[in-house]
């Protein structure tokens, strides 16, 4: 089955060696609010909008970039395991990978759909944080989990 959207097969290993570290640490860094000050830097910001100060469209301005880098490895490794070609990649595998993708579409926008309805403020900024990886993350285990239930028949 030709599929000109997937990535060579090897880089599927190389995406989970950066997506289980730079995850957990991603996670450490937000849950102890850790920046590190060798990733401090002035920035080119679209829009700026100080809680107390000015409010502009162009500028630049002063950030840590900790977790930016963190937030583009977890993105780029997780399509790098999400979106890499299986060794054998058949119709079946096609299957799987379509409606786990769905599947996963579907459960991210329930979960996002009870959060809007129950969580509020500071929390549901949180959530909305994780939401931007957990698409991702919930087709890859939907995913893994049906390949591997198959592997087992």
């Amino acid at each position: 089955m030709k599929t000109n959207y997937l990535l060579p097969n090897n880089l599927k290993r190389v995406g989970w060696i950066i997506l289980i570290p730079s995850t957990l640490f991603g996670l450490f860094i937000t849950i102890y609010d850790m920046n590190y000050g060798f990733f401090d830097f002035r920035v080119p910001a679209l829009f700026i909008d100080e809680i107390f100060g000015k409010k502009q469209l162009f500028g630049i301005i002063e950030n840590n970039l900790t977790n930016e880098i963190v937030g583009c490895l977890v993105i780029a490794s997780s399509m790098m395991v999400a979106f890499s070609k299986e060794k054998v990649e058949d119709e079946f595998i096609a299957k799987l990978r379509m409606d786990s993708l769905a599947w996963a579409v579907y459960f991210n926008q329930a979960v996002l759909l009870f959060s809007m309805l129950f969580i509020y403020d500071m929390a549901f900024l949180w959530v909305m944080i994780f939401n931007m990886f957990t698409l991702l993350w919930f087709f890859i285990i939907r995913f893994t989990w049906l390949k591997n239930k198959i592997n087992k028949l």
